[in-house]
């Protein structure tokens, strides 16, 4: 009974405002899909900037006035990740995405929490950091999804830089997944050694 006060307590501790922000993105999240597969593109392209800017402020909070809590380093990047494959998957259901895009983007998330997860059973554990290219390749994500949900909410032709980013995702995915795979092997053969 006492280890679940404490459990409750540190959850309880962890609801600060920069996570209560983060939760209201994830519950988001769905009404943003919904709006995409109801061709609402104005409706989910003005939800996505609110989303978008959530994450700035929940971040700012979470820097600037102390707030950072070990809860919060876990759902942020959910939140973040949550929101982008949901939307990618959207995207492509409603053929405004190529499907092979999405697939890859899909493919990389799931390959690195089955690397991550594979490495636990295993007892091997890996530390989940992001890379350089990761953080490039999540910029260049949130930059196709705001640009195509604006070409069609606001219905602008954005044609060529579409093309042009989507290029850079597919680029900066499959470098993503090689750094990852490098890394995993790497730290799983030194595991082995040590």
């Amino acid at each position: 009974m006492s280890i679940c006060r404490s459990c409750i307590a540190e959850l309880g501790a962890g609801l600060n405002l920069p996570n209560l922000i983060t939760i209201a993105r994830i519950l988001l999240v769905p009404v943003i899909v919904w709006a995409i597969t109801s061709d609402q593109m104005l409706f989910a392209f003005i939800l996505f900037l609110a989303a978008g800017l959530s994450d700035a402020v929940d971040g700012f909070l979470a820097k600037w006035f102390g707030m950072t809590s070990e809860f919060g380093s876990y759902l942020d990047p959910l939140a973040d990740k949550a929101l982008i494959v949901s939307i990618y998957v959207a995207l492509g259901i409603s053929d405004a995405l190529p499907r092979w895009l999405v697939i890859l983007v899909v493919s990389r998330d799931i390959m690195i929490v089955a690397a991550v997860m594979l490495s636990w059973l295993v007892g091997k554990p890996v530390a989940v950091k992001p890379l350089a290219v990761s953080k490039a390749n999540t910029v260049a994500q949130i930059v196709l999804a705001t640009l195509v949900l604006a070409s069609l909410g606001l219905h602008v032709d954005f044609a060529w830089l579409i093309a042009v980013n989507i290029a850079a995702v597919a680029a900066l995915t499959l470098l993503s997944v090689a750094a990852y795979v490098r890394e995993w092997v790497r730290h799983m053969g030194s595991a082995e050694q040590g």
